[in-house]
């Protein structure tokens, strides 16, 4: 239990990859933030489940940034996680959805470390971590906004790294290939009217027909990872962007 004294903020925490770091957190004895959608039982249970607290914020605005740092109080863990997808052509993607991906995929990302960074300074201590992607590094066609923000992302983790080299402070990103989440699943229709797929032959020629291993990424492969940037060993380990894409972005 070597988070034990911890308080990690994990955003996009009530499911998908970022309940399952959550949980491996909790596991090493963190006290953990949740912060996500869910009815209010589904959100009352996971806080009984991981002995958590939720706090509600709109982190499409810095000031609901503002208000989830503020609710969340000191912050030793800053995993990023929250993201949204939409697949559309570039010449008709929606005005409205280009927004809300740069808003929550990545400037949500510069609100949260900018808010808990001083803090993690102050204490001599710190763990940043955001969820990237595969397409932080390639990209896919009719996914512009997210491919951007993804790139960004990992710039601006390199840029924060750097900043923060001498003060105890590492910032790194993951960068999963297709993990099976509902972020996954619910992009599945657009990508078949898209192109014109069936749903089997989105999931099996445009999903893992990008990554070698055949399989898709699980969330606990990306927890287990999380949580090991958090050990002291990894100390040293800042300002990269780790790859667990079964293979994809090798060739």
């Amino acid at each position: 239990m070597f988070l034990k004294g911890k308080r990690a903020l994990v955003t996009g925490s009530t499911s998908g990859i970022g309940l399952a770091i959550a949980r491996a957190m909790a596991a090493e004895g963190a006290e953990v933030i949740l912060s996500g959608f869910g009815s209010e039982e589904e959100i009352a249970a996971l806080c009984r489940e991981l002995n958590a607290r939720h706090v509600a914020a709109d982190l499409m605005t810095a000031a609901g940034c503002e208000a989830l740092i503020a609710g969340a109080g000191e912050i030793d863990i800053l995993v990023n996680n929250a993201g949204m997808q939409h697949v559309a052509p570039v010449d008709e993607f929606p005005i409205d959805k280009w927004d809300a991906i740069v808003a929550l995929n990545l400037s949500a990302v510069f609100h949260a470390c900018r808010l808990a960074v001083p803090g993690m300074k102050a204490r001599g201590w710190g763990r940043i971590i955001s969820t990237a992607s595969a397409h932080s590094l390639v990209a896919s066609p009719f996914k512009a906004p997210y491919v951007a923000t993804k790139h960004a992302v990992a710039g601006f983790t390199k840029s924060l790294a750097l900043e923060l080299a001498t003060s105890g402070v590492t910032a790194n990103c993951i960068s999963p290939g297709y993990v099976w989440t509902a972020l996954i699943e619910n992009q599945i229709p657009d990508t078949m009217k898209t192109r014109g797929l069936s749903r089997e032959a989105v999931i099996n020629d445009v999903l893992l027909a990008k990554q070698p291993t055949k399989r898709f990424v699980q969330p606990a492969e990306v927890a287990a990872l999380a949580v090991f940037l958090c050990r002291e060993e990894a100390g040293n380990m800042t300002g990269a962007n780790y790859s667990m894409d079964g293979g994809w972005t090798a060739e």
